[in-house]
This record gives structure tokens, sequence and C-alpha cells, in this order.
């Protein structure tokens, strides 16, 4: 009723030059039957039979207004859907509009099917380049692996950083369609999770960092490949920012379901953290390692958040870093 009233309103609003020329002509009307002095019954009965024709007219004009503001207001709501009919008008300047409309939602679409085709060639483009990348990869792992020495050793460290890269491409090419890769079940997380510590151990034995592991006794409903990809992710920081000391894993004993990998390194500082997860934001750590690429936590927290996972951060600049994966999800019937 409201929604009506306030219609009203804004018709008469929208129609006051007319609703003056009518007041106009009424004015005009009582002038001339005075002057001629006609009965005042003829007079009242005229401008009655005159004000009711105004009304029916008048009632009409709102009625096929108001549908179309209807009809406008179901456009807004679905303005991406192109086949869209507009009612018939004899109005050339409203016919005008619809044109204006027609012309704009085809530039539009073009414009969309256009977008839509480069970013199909740039993925298609840059996922044939990730695999094509791994044959070189592959070729000169073999070959260092052949001739082992300390050189071999730091080149094999660095082939493994390009690894690292390539295989993030892939994820976030991969990421634009994942609902299409998804193999929900209950998986073992102690296998996840020392898959990813066996991809490390290079580094661990490198970097003299010691690892506190404890089983973890914990079946995951996820998806393994997704989540093996954020656990490696989010060792591969701790290893990054951690240069002496330890790093642990193990579920939190105050909030069930959740993932534990902290570590003893330089941590983030407080006016960073609220940003992490923002895609290309490298903050004060950033500046320092000129190699981050603020890409690492975004894919993180993006992956979890459609796996139906949770992560937070709780952090102190040169005391290091809790990352706390909540696993948790809600019961399935039959379970």
């Amino acid at each position: 009723m409201k929604k009506l009233l306030k219609s009203i309103l804004l018709y008469i609003i929208g129609n006051i030059i007319k609703a003056f020329v009518v007041l106009a002509s009424f004015g005009i009307f009582f002038i001339v039957f005075s002057l001629y002095s006609l009965p005042t019954e003829a007079v009242v009965y005229a401008a009655f039979l005159t004000l009711f024709f105004i009304m029916i007219v008048a009632a009409i004009d709102f009625i096929r207004s108001y549908k179309k503001h209807v009809t406008l207001l179901k456009l807004k709501k679905s303005i991406t859907l192109s086949d869209f009919t507009f009612e018939n008008t004899l109005n050339f300047i409203e016919r005008d509009y619809q044109e204006l409309i027609r012309a704009l939602d085809e530039d539009r679409k073009n414009l969309a099917c256009s977008k839509d085709a480069a970013y199909s060639d740039m993925i298609e483009y840059y996922t044939i380049w990730v695999h094509q990348i791994k044959t070189p990869i592959s070729a000169m792992r073999l070959l260092l692996q052949s001739e082992p020495s300390e050189i071999s050793s730091e080149l094999g460290e660095q082939l493994f950083r390009i690894e690292q890269y390539v295989e993030m491409v892939l994820q976030y090419l991969r990421m634009q369609n994942m609902s299409n890769d998804l193999v929900i079940k209950r998986y073992s997380l102690d296998e996840i999770v020392k898959h990813a510590i066996r991809k490390y151990s290079k580094i661990f034995i490198r970097k003299k960092i010691r690892l506190d592991y404890e089983e973890l006794g914990y079946q995951v409903l996820s998806d393994e490949k997704w989540l093996t990809f954020v656990i490696e992710q989010l060792l591969s920081n701790a290893l990054k920012y951690t240069n002496k000391g330890c790093i642990s894993i193990y579920m939190d004993k105050d909030m069930p379901d959740t993932l534990v990998i902290e570590d003893s390194g330089i941590g983030i500082d407080s006016s960073d953290l609220p940003r992490v997860f923002e895609k290309g934001y490298t903050g004060f750590n950033g500046r320092i390692d000129q190699k981050s690429t603020g890409i690492g936590l975004y894919l993180c927290r993006s992956i979890l958040d459609k796996l139906s996972h949770t992560i937070k951060i709780e952090t102190e600049a040169g005391k290091g870093t809790k990352v706390k994966i909540g696993l948790g999800t809600a019961k399935i019937a039959g379970e």
C-alpha cells in the first residue's frame, strides 16, 4: 500500500503541469459561464461531468504508468537478461528510450562476449604454458641428480622454488572453475600433512629448523588435492620467514576441528594483519623479501572459503605466527 501511495504521489508530481492546465481550463470555463450569466445548475453539472471524465482518463493513464513502473523494476532486477521484451507504445519519446536501451544492451553483450573470449584464450594459453614448462624442469632435475655437488644442491633448491611458483599459477587458473574439480570425502589429515612435510623436508634440513609434529588422528571432510595445496603453501610461508627455532603442527586443544601451523619466525606486523589475505598485498615482510608476490595467502583464503573451511592468523612481530585452519563441517545425514 505504501508503494502504491508513493507511486500516486510521484505520478501527481510528474504531471503537475497537466494538473495546472486542467485547473486553468476550469478557471476559464467558470469565467466564461459567469460572463454569459448561465444558470448555476448547468455550470455545476457541466463541471461535474468534465471532472468525472478527466478523473477516468487520469486513472487509466496512472494504471498504464504504474504497470510500466513495475515492468522497469523487474528489468532493473534482471538487467543481465537480454531476452526482455518491452511493451508496444505509441509515444515516440518512449520508443526512442526503448531503442536506446536495446542498443546499449547489444553493446554490453558484444563487450561481454569479447572479454569472455579473451579470458578463455588467456586461461588456455597459461594452462598450456604451465604443462609445457614442467618438461624442462623435470629434465633439469634429472641432470642435477646425475651430478651431485654443492652447486647442484643449491640449483636444486632454486628449481624447487620454480616448481612452487608454477604450481601456484596452475592452482590460480584452476581456482576459477574449482567446483568442477572437487572430490569431497573423508581423508586422513595426517596423510595430507605428512605429504606436505616430506615435500619441504630438504628445506627443514638445510635451514636446521626443528619440526614439532603431533599425530593428529583426525578425519577431515574436504578435497584432498586443494587442502594439500593450502597446507603446503602455509608450510612454505612458515619456512620462508623462520630462520631458526621450530615449526609446530598440531590440533588446537581449545578449538575442536582446528589445525594449527605455528612457527617461531619474524611474525607479521599488526598493521598488516587485516590485509594479509588481500590479493597482491605483501606488507612489511613483502618489502623485506622482494620475491614475495602477495598471492599465497589470497589463494589459501579463497580455496578454504570454497571448501567451507576457515583460516585465522594470530601473530606478533618478532615472536612468530599461528595459522589456524577450521576444518569443522556440518554433519551429513547417515553419518
